[in-house]
């Protein structure tokens, strides 16, 4: 308006809207210190990203704070998300598309020992899954043993096939970092893929005093923490990289797994990384709820709920 209106002094060209010359220059201070913050909360974001890349709103929200705080920036969950879809940063999520078990098989299957087991304390419940990772020579195996209450990675594996080696090789870094004066009997739940259920895994088992349970079905809700753990890792870490090869990736793997277990909170652990959560015992709070997104277009989906 000042430029089309050279002629005009300021406080006709205020009077014309009905505003004080005050209000004008706290307008444009308050604008100046809007975009000041949003540069702010950008880079906290890229800094974020770079430990945990793909993290969703409400997470980095949790991660965001105390450094707001620090910069007395006032921004709720509604204004993030709208901030980052502005800059195309939101997240959408990739459903997974490759099966990695096979139950189609004549090994000895287990019965299903967790359906109304209550959790504690780390050390009773370890949860089994192998996802995919892709390379541009196919497709590499990682498999995850998952304490079910501090959500911890405990044993992980990456294999260049589906063979039972890989889910040996996590289940004894698993058994290598127990602890060894847990009073727990400690129970062991995978799907009936052939690997879980091979002899040279279930002896291991059977060695370890870990009590052997399975799913029912092929229904992966029934193994409903491995599966989630599995999309976190591959969704929030890397769901678009193609790796050259399988070294590439398995030098890759140890990093992730790091920063998922130190540095990812979680909404059903009171926001806690699974790393501190592996500490504690008890019942620890949830701090999620189911958010719909539903602004010009954009979902960020699916929804974080570990």
């Amino acid at each position: 308006m000042r430029q089309k209106l050279p002629d005009k002094r300021l406080v006709e060209l205020c009077a014309l809207f009905g505003v004080s010359r005050q209000a004008y220059y706290l307008a444009q201070k308050t604008a100046i210190k809007t975009d000041i913050s949003h540069m702010v909360v950008l880079a906290l974001v890229a800094e974020f990203r770079t430990a945990v890349p793909f993290l969703g709103t409400r997470k980095l929200l949790y991660m965001l704070s105390p450094e707001m705080e620090k910069h007395n920036i006032k921004m709720g969950r509604d204004q993030l998300y709208d901030l980052l879809r502005f800059h195309g940063l939101l997240i959408r999520r990739r459903k997974r598309s490759v099966r990695t078990t096979d139950s189609n098989h004549s090994l000895k299957r287990y019965p299903n020992l967790i359906k109304h087991i209550m959790l504690s304390a780390p050390e009773q419940l370890w949860v089994g899954d192998i996802t995919y990772i892709r390379t541009q020579d196919g497709f590499s195996y990682l498999s995850l043993i998952t304490d079910a209450y501090s959500r911890k990675i405990i044993g992980f594996a990456l294999h260049p096939n589906l063979e039972a080696t890989g889910c040996i090789i996590a289940l004894e870094m698993a058994i290598n970092g127990r602890k060894k004066d847990s009073p727990f009997i400690l129970v062991h739940h995978s799907d009936r893929g052939i690997q879980y259920c091979s002899k040279s895994y279930t002896e291991l088992l059977n060695r370890d005093r870990i009590a052997i349970s399975m799913t029912e079905s092929g229904s992966p809700y029934d193994n409903a923490l491995a599966e989630r753990v599995n999309g976190i890792v591959k969704n929030e870490f890397f769901p678009k990289k193609i790796y050259k090869d399988y070294k590439e990736a398995k030098k890759s793997i140890e990093i992730i797994i790091k920063n998922y277990n130190d540095k990812r909170p979680h909404g059903s652990l009171d926001y806690l990384t699974p790393s501190k959560a592996h500490d504690m015992s008890g019942e620890i709070s949830k701090r999620w709820k189911h958010y719909p997104y539903k602004k010009k277009g954009m979902q960020e989906e699916p929804l974080e709920t570990v």
